[in-house]
């Protein structure tokens, strides 16, 4: 059982992330959804960006709304489309209140006084009891940071792995020494890791983290459910798994945390173009390598070199660079100069 700092709130550690569920059938979601709440599952992470996301968990949970945790998020960074947001999240998830509302991937902090008054308008909803405390999510560690250090935020939502470095890892620590609830997302690194047992292995041994799980399939919730009866030991075998996966995936390579997307006037698909190979070698290469996978990589030879990918990559990876080399990488795939696996 993780509690989340100083809000009190307990969760066990499959919390519910609801970004896939707009992939899926209004119907099949209600089913996943409740299948999850029926299973013991009480923590639900969406966001007003998730398209229909927030409205399948209305129709699926607004029945048994005291007994779970609803954390949602605005992308907006004026007050006026905060108040917008606001109001639409608790229409459409069919509630009176919403346990955490964060900020979403703000490329700076909100603060009190800082001029834009998002802050503000955090707090005069709390005051009026649409929301119970105040969180905030991010890709970049510097916000991550001065967030926790000000005393300004509940809790903080940040990718979390057997990938990450020493220094996001930290984080971990400083949300403790702060009394800051830590959630976690991202820990199959957007898909990279394969192994949900090694993911869940290594994440279950922080006692503070409170972990969200992309949910689409009925197959992948069994197996997060299964996780929590039985929790996968830190055995060798795992041990050398994550030791494997660090030395093939760590360093410079990308998230596909989509914030550098849909800014690209080539119009590439960068979030998949980026992570192409190391895509191809982790999963089934035929999907990849279809007349449709062809055509997205061959708008790669588009680029224009403007830069505004690389400006917004909350890693400052070279995004064109790591492009180039996907496609030549590609390239010599399918001329059979690479082998796929």
């Amino acid at each position: 059982m993780v509690v989340l700092g100083r809000t009190g709130i307990r969760s066990g550690k499959n919390g519910f992330g609801a970004l896939p569920i707009q992939r899926v059938a209004a119907d099949a979601a209600v089913r996943l959804l409740r299948g999850a709440y029926d299973a013991g599952i009480t923590f639900f992470d969406t966001a007003r960006a998730y398209s229909d996301s927030e409205r399948k968990i209305g129709a699926a949970l607004s029945g048994v709304r005291g007994d779970i945790v609803i954390a949602t998020k605005t992308a907006s960074r004026t007050a006026e489309g905060f108040w917008k947001d606001l109001h639409t999240s608790l229409d459409m998830l069919k509630t009176g209140y919403i346990d955490i509302y964060q900020f979403h991937g703000p490329e700076s902090c909100p603060l009190p006084g800082d001029g834009s008054g998002l802050y503000e308008a955090m707090t005069e909803a709390k005051g009026q009891g649409k929301i119970r405390f105040i969180g905030i999510t991010s890709h970049r560690r510097p916000v991550a940071e001065e967030a926790v250090k000000s005393g300004a935020y509940d809790t903080l939502q940040f990718p979390l792995s057997y990938l990450s470095d020493a220094g996001e890892i930290a984080l971990t620590e400083l949300c403790r020494q702060k009394d800051v609830g830590f959630i976690a997302m991202k820990a199959l690194a957007g898909g990279l890791i394969t192994r949900a047992d090694a993911a869940y292995a290594w994440i279950d041994a922080f006692d503070s983290v409170l972990p969200i799980w992309g949910i689409e399939r009925e197959r992948e919730l069994d197996e997060f459910l299964g996780f929590a009866k039985d929790p996968p030991a830190m055995t060798e075998g795992i041990k050398a798994v994550i030791e494997r996966d660090r030395v093939e995936l760590a360093g410079n390579f990308c998230r596909g945390c989509g914030y550098c997307m849909p800014v690209c006037p080539a119009k590439i698909h960068i979030s998949l173009c980026a992570r192409m190979i190391r895509l191809i070698r982790r999963s089934p290469s035929a999907h990849w390598l279809s007349d449709e996978g062809r055509a997205m990589m061959g708008r790669i030879a588009g680029c224009e070199d403007c830069g505004q990918c690389k400006s917004h990559c909350p890693y400052e990876l070279d995004t064109p660079a790591l492009l180039r080399q996907n496609l030549a990488d590609y390239n010599g795939i399918l001329a059979g100069e690479v082998a796929p696996e």
